[in-house]
């Protein structure tokens, strides 16, 4: 029984801990936009005056944003930017290595966006889309 018990918790733990609500910010003076506009910017596609960053690989926030914007796994995002730079088409976003890190890169540089975790939300930055 404590078995089982155990087995349950660690199960709605794990359920719990993927739940973290992922955004999309801006600078402070940044326009909202669409979640199909997102999806085009991260992938690269179409002519965006914005910049896209990205947290580094195996980042759980990474994954869940790809996940709920892009539709692509990280194998899958992996191998469609090695496609996009093999056939000259596009070179993936610069990457940055925590949530303080995308805050700073994101508040300083002219049209930059970028995701985080919701919790790390400040005043340095807003929230222009929630996936």
């Amino acid at each position: 029984m404590k078995k089982l018990f155990s087995i349950a918790i660690l199960s709605l733990s794990s359920i719990v801990s993927a739940q973290a609500a992922v955004v999309i910010i801006g600078a402070p003076s940044a326009a909202d936009i669409s979640a199909s506009d997102a999806k085009k910017i991260f992938l690269g596609k179409g002519s965006s005056a914005l910049v896209p960053f990205e947290l580094d690989e195996n980042n759980p926030v990474r994954t869940e944003f790809h996940s709920k914007v892009t539709n692509k796994s990280d194998a899958q995002l992996k191998a469609y930017w090695s496609k996009q730079v093999f056939t000259g088409k596009g070179n993936p976003p610069a990457k940055v290595s925590s949530a303080a890190a995308m805050k700073s890169t994101v508040a300083s540089t002219p049209n930059a966006i970028g995701y985080i975790d919701e919790a790390d939300v400040d005043s340095t930055v807003k929230v222009i889309l929630k996936p």
